[in-house]
């Protein structure tokens, strides 16, 4: 089904591996175009609860895009490449209903650390780096990176990675707070899935609510808190809500449907 990607499905967790450890995993427009299929599944698919995007082998999540498809380009198709990929791939996994998380296996570097960006949050291995290196080649991201960076870390730090286009390593990501946990390579996938499988346990329709509100109050939305008043109001008329509150005051652990 995918050239690019390996995927698996077990326990609801929908692991996603983009398998190009010869190039790095770099993205290129097959990738791209994996990615958004896969995304739609994650999607679509009642089966996945919760979804994890990785790379294959031990040296690289994603390093970067593929320089060779830009060498082409001039600034309408430049603006195409990135408009397309947005849309299509990163876009889609920031707004996804479902939680998907990044685990950053090694250099996440360039559309690699935008595509981490792109995840709802990142653990990383200990030999991971991130970097957005664009400016050395008189580019700048063009996956969100600008933005979600500043978001993520703030003004001043987002400013110097840009510009300097330095790496940073996995203790620095953490204390930045780019990822969440820091863990050796072997741990990383357990690790992730520990969490997805505490999160799966929680209310699916609450959860995707509150993507949706963090996702507001990241791009400092206007309409934030009138919206988490209206979503917490929604909640109530859910049959989770019921289950929820109900399993509180029996003091037993709840049981949710997703409705």
């Amino acid at each position: 089904m995918y050239q690019t990607l390996l995927t698996e499905l077990q326990d609801g967790i929908f692991t996603i591996t983009i398998n190009r450890p010869d190039k790095m995993n770099a993205l290129n427009k097959d990738v791209i175009a994996d990615l958004g299929k896969a995304m739609d599944e994650v999607y679509n698919n009642a089966e996945i609860k919760t979804a994890i995007i990785t790379g294959a082998g031990e040296k690289a999540f994603v390093a970067g895009a593929d320089i060779s498809e830009f060498t082409s380009l001039r600034g309408d198709g430049g603006a195409d490449l990135a408009r397309l990929g947005q849309s299509k791939v990163f876009d889609k996994i920031e707004n996804s209903p479902k939680p998907v998380v990044a685990a950053v296996n090694g250099f996440a570097l360039g559309g690699g650390c935008e595509l981490a960006m792109s995840c709802h949050f990142r653990l990383a291995s200990e030999n991971a780096k991130f970097g957005q290196p664009e400016v050395n080649l008189g580019l700048i991201p063009g996956y969100g990176g600008t933005q979600r960076l500043t978001q993520l870390i703030g003004k001043g730090k987002s400013m110097e990675l840009m510009m300097t286009g330095d790496m940073i390593g996995a203790d620095d990501a953490k204390s930045l707070g780019l990822v969440n946990y820091v863990v050796p390579q072997a741990e990383l996938l357990p690790k992730v899935k520990e969490l997805l499988q505490k999160i799966q346990s929680k209310a699916p329709l609450a959860i995707t609510k509150v993507i949706s509100c963090v996702n507001e109050a990241a791009k400092s939305d206007p309409n934030g808190f009138e919206n988490e008043i209206k979503r917490f109001g929604e909640c109530f008329d859910t049959e989770d809500a019921k289950e929820g509150t109900g399993a509180f005051l029996e003091k037993r652990k709840p049981v949710f449907k997703g409705k």
